[in-house]
């Protein structure tokens, strides 16, 4: 060490400890205004920021939150996103992956729950919330059946059939054999469309028919069809386009 104890003037290295990094400070201000407001007024990027930082403990985590949010454009396309998307961006590893699933699947049957219990004909709100978490960001189609008692309440629910990225080949039997084993007395079909457009084609109005058609010789009802996507949903009884069997 020099005689002034700043270092040695011989190898020009400094003997004054290294400043803490200044993003340890503001993540626990970040976390304790969280636990004090509740996530009441936090920006989309911060809530975000706060959730990366269990996995990512030694970086500042707000440039990573903003680039997802930059890319996948809103906090339901983050949650939506699959491992190969999130691991492609610099910063996202398997742990950090892996939290934002699990996140995502912790939100699908917290609103699966939600519609336990309660007639569905008079909380149509519960199914919707419960369809687009569960299908609007799969990548490929996939079939999604809800199954009722006498009151119109969730008894159970289950994919029957899953596809490409534009269709999925849905048979009734396998819907009807279902509903059967389920001891379902009315269903509320949901399928998604990933590229985005809700507006049902004639291959879903055809489908519809047939599961309706199957369902009711077995005084089975078909309550509604639900069309998801990320920008939105479509309800054929919404629509008055329930078809008459």
């Amino acid at each position: 060490m020099g005689r002034n104890g700043r270092g040695d003037s011989r190898t020009g290295k400094s003997s004054v400890p290294p400043v803490r990094a200044t993003h340890h400070g503001h993540r626990k201000r970040l976390r304790e205004r969280y636990r004090q407001a509740d996530g009441q007024g936090f920006l989309h990027y911060e809530l975000l920021e706060l959730l990366l930082s269990y996995t990512r403990t030694r970086e500042d985590t707000k440039p990573l939150a903003k680039e997802l949010l930059g890319r996948f454009k809103t906090i339901a396309g983050v949650m939506d996103a699959g491992y190969a998307e999130l691991t492609s961006m610099k910063g996202v590893n398997e742990a950090t992956a892996t939290l934002i699933r699990l996140v995502r699947e912790f939100g699908v049957l917290y609103l699966a729950e939600g519609m336990k219990n309660r007639d569905l004909l008079s909380s149509p709100q519960a199914v919707i919330d419960f369809a687009r978490g569960r299908l609007a960001g799969c990548p490929h189609e996939a079939f999604l059946v809800i199954f009722l008692n006498t009151k119109n309440e969730v008894i159970g629910h289950d994919i029957v059939q899953e596809g490409t990225v534009d269709r999925a080949v849905v048979y009734p039997r396998r819907v009807v054999e279902a509903a059967l084993a389920h001891h379902a007395a009315g269903l509320v079909l949901v399928h998604n469309h990933p590229s985005g457009y809700t507006e049902p084609s004639e291959d879903d109005r055809s489908v519809t028919r047939s599961i309706a058609q199957a369902a009711e010789a077995l005084d089975i009802r078909v309550l509604d069809h639900i069309i998801v996507a990320r920008s939105g949903y479509l309800s054929f009884m919404e629509k008055g386009i329930m078809p008459v069997v």
